[in-house]
């Protein structure tokens, strides 16, 4: 049995309706609307992917502010001193639980007014390289500034200039750079060729160095003054728009003036002891994630007893991710645009018969593996929660490392290549090697498909964990794995961020992405090449910044793939 009520509400219309989807992957239960009373934590917490970001929610969180307050500043702050990924010119996802209730909201890039289905082909239908990655026409119109200010509206605390402080005296100032981002900036200059004014903004990038912007010092300051207007209108969208018409970019002002964000319903399913609470479409990776924990709990008998990430484990794992990679490029896009058949994807007797094709022994062959129903790198993710028990799991991206390459001249802010993760060509896969058809075309004003998912877990109204990750395709896999490594083989959060972690999408054929941190045994890889996988070294594999909370204490835990920081305060 499964209830379920979506709902759409734009925040301009002051109406914020928002009901619960419920989705029970075991035997349906009911959860009620009401809020449920929280009990204060030990401290707040926040774990960020970098330590600026971190200590821009520290400082928020013991100024008096709640988790959206030290959201909204970490965000800020992340898009200074973290460009690969934190961002103005980018957008995101946000789940919330604050005073009991949970709350999603959907800040993702649009496609411009102008953009057409076949954009990125040549005169004989083949896609043309780079155009939907590199340079101006590869930005959909930004959602990350309305989407932070309508999280504020609603549930901020403290006023929207004290939370962006952080941000803008780290603009004006400057920062020390860390090896990290100077290696990342000398990457991107090699990749882009010169092919846009990214070198202009990023030659004076040098380790140990601090690194002053001055024009986004400028534009974070009518942002702080202005609110949301700061961005979407004035000067700051006078530059954007002027950037575009210099690039024959496809963002037009109209398509600032009706850009907005939305509250959506989380995708919520009751797993073991716990409330999954997730990234519903335009993300596939909460209907992914639930599909992965759904299905793994229906095959705990074949599961049982196998070590973690030995080789049967793995097989069993990468079965049940081909039909979960199936499912996400047949049915998924916007769901403003296309009906998504959430409530089927699902449904526990349809997972249990996807369960059921799962080959124990040997792989399935890519192309038995069909859709079941019958009809970044440089993303980032930041957790917080308060002292109260709010809870915060933003995820938010360019997409690649440092979107499209180009600068808002005079605004100082990178836009993304989000244009990328529609379905560019049927079949044709994208920057992450994955495929889409018709529900993620792209389409004027449709929102791309993502693999983003903020979750957060609660148990009996209380909150549980809080997780997330960038990785693209990656994302949702990861998150799957690392929390079958706390509640399957109960290993403690550092533990279970460090372990290995493999991944496959079914399509290349038989590939399992692994990474250079933290690799499979040679005797594993043994195993599963003999059964015909093949490994392929996908570089690097997320950066998950979580907060578990046991007996009221939270635990905040950083990648140890990055450069993050888990702070408490107290």
């Amino acid at each position: 049995m499964i209830l379920m009520r979506d709902v759409a509400c734009k925040y301009r219309s002051g109406l914020m309706r928002l009901s619960l989807m419920l989705c029970s992957i075991l035997p349906a239960v009911a959860l009620a609307g009401a809020a449920v009373p929280t009990t204060a934590l030990h401290g707040g917490a926040v774990a960020a992917p970098d330590p600026y970001g971190a200590r821009a929610a520290q400082e928020i969180l013991k100024a008096g502010g709640n988790a959206v307050d030290a959201a909204v500043a970490t965000a800020f702050t992340l898009a200074v001193t973290y460009p690969m990924a934190g961002n103005l010119g980018g957008g995101g996802f946000m789940t919330l639980y604050v005073d009991g209730k949970p709350y999603f909201l959907d800040y993702r890039e649009r496609a411009p007014v102008s953009a057409s289905r076949d954009m990125y082909l040549d005169k004989d239908g083949n896609v043309i390289p780079d155009l939907s990655l590199v340079g101006h026409k590869a930005s959909g119109v930004p959602g990350t500034v309305r989407g932070l200010w309508v999280a504020h509206q609603r549930f901020g605390k403290l006023s929207w200039r004290q939370d962006l402080q952080p941000a803008l005296r780290l603009a004006r100032q400057g920062f020390v750079v860390s090896p990290y981002l100077a290696d990342s900036v000398h990457d991107e200059q090699k990749s882009l060729h010169g092919r846009t004014n990214f070198d202009h903004y990023f030659n004076a990038v040098r380790v140990g160095q601090r690194w002053r912007q001055p024009e986004l010092a400028a534009t974070l300051s009518r942002i702080a003054t202005q609110g949301d207007a700061g961005f979407y209108q004035g000067l700051t969208a006078q530059y954007l728009i002027a950037e575009m018409k210099h690039g024959h970019g496809e963002i037009a002002q109209s398509d600032l003036d009706h850009y907005e964000a939305v509250w959506r319903a989380p995708l919520s399913a009751q797993w073991r002891d716990y409330t999954i609470l997730t990234a519903p479409p335009p993300s596939s990776g909460g209907i992914g994630l639930i599909q992965l924990l759904s299905m793994k709990e229906k095959l705990s008998d074949v599961f049982a007893g196998l070590a973690l990430n030995s080789a049967q484990y793995l097989h069993l794992s990468a079965e049940i991710e081909k039909r979960v990679f199936a499912d996400r490029a047949e049915y998924l896009g916007d769901p403003d645009f296309v009906s998504v058949p959430v409530a089927r994807l699902v449904d526990p007797q349809y997972l249990t018969a996807r369960a059921h094709e799962v080959n124990v022994k040997d792989r399935s062959a890519t192309e038995v593996v069909q859709p079941g129903l019958t009809e970044s790198h440089q993303t980032t993710h930041f957790s917080i929660v308060d002292h109260d028990g709010n809870a915060v799991a933003n995820t938010y991206t360019l997409n690649d490392e440092f979107g499209n390459g180009v600068v808002v001249a005079g605004a100082g802010f990178l836009l993304n290549n989000e244009m990328d993760d529609f379905s560019v060509k049927t079949g044709v896969p994208n920057l992450f090697g994955v495929v889409g058809k018709e529900a993620n075309a792209i389409a004027p004003g449709k929102r791309p498909l993502s693999s983003m998912t903020p979750t957060l877990l609660t148990r009996n109204g209380q909150i549980a964990l809080v997780i997330g990750t960038p990785g693209g395709s990656r994302i949702f896999t990861s998150v799957f794995q690392v929390i079958c490594n706390l509640y399957d083989f109960g290993l403690a959060p550092a533990q279970a961020l460090a372990a290995p972690r493999v991944h496959h999408q079914l399509l290349p054929a038989d590939t399992l992405f692994e990474e250079p941190y933290a690799q499979v045994t040679s005797e594993v890889r043994t195993q599963l090449i003999n059964r015909g996988y093949r490994f392929e070294n996908q570089g690097w594999n997320g950066d998950i910044e979580m907060i578990q909370i046991k007996d009221q204490t939270p635990t905040p835990a950083a990648d140890p793939r990055g450069i993050g920081v888990g702070l408490r305060t107290h």
